[in-house]
């Protein structure tokens, strides 16, 4: 389901080899049990500038529509992964938001090639872009992520 008030985010091909790959939706969402709509705290003005951002900065990589690369899960002939759906469909929604920022920032180390956007996007701007890809994610994987930041920042303290 995509959420009319939407648009998605830069390249987290690094989070790509930190996820198993066994379950891209999550186990718990796979189990069929009704989610409870979770409570988005939106912005919309900030989740409609994330979308001129992401459209700006991210398409060219993750696609229009957050859709990924079509074998992102697939090293490419340098070794690389391919950018990786950012539209709850891949594995973004396993990460805390504070991961989501470090990799927007500092690009990705490793497996991915995702470039470093600090100096170019503000804080602000790089929030906005995860607010919008995040705007496009189902109640399900919105509610399992939210559940996950939660312990995250349980455990942070």
């Amino acid at each position: 389901m995509h959420y009319p008030y939407s648009i998605a985010i830069v390249s987290l091909a690094l989070l790509l080899s930190a996820c198993s790959s066994e379950t891209e939706t999550g186990t718990s969402l796979a189990s069929g049990e009704a989610v409870d709509a979770p409570v988005r705290d939106i912005d919309f003005s900030r989740v409609a500038r994330g979308g001129n951002l992401y459209q700006q900065n991210c398409a060219s990589c993750h696609g229009v529509d957050g859709e990924g690369a079509p074998n992102w899960r697939e090293r490419d002939v340098q070794g690389f992964f391919p950018a990786p759906p950012l539209n709850g469909t891949g594995h973004t929604w396993h990460h805390p938001r504070r991961m989501l920022q470090h990799v927007i920032k500092n690009g990705s180390p490793g497996g991915g090639q995702m470039p470093a956007w600090q100096g170019r996007l503000s804080d602000e701007e790089i929030d906005s872009i995860i607010d919008w890809f995040q705007s496009r994610w189902p109640d399900e994987v919105y509610a399992a992520w939210q559940e996950m930041e939660t312990r995250s920042r349980q455990a942070a303290r």
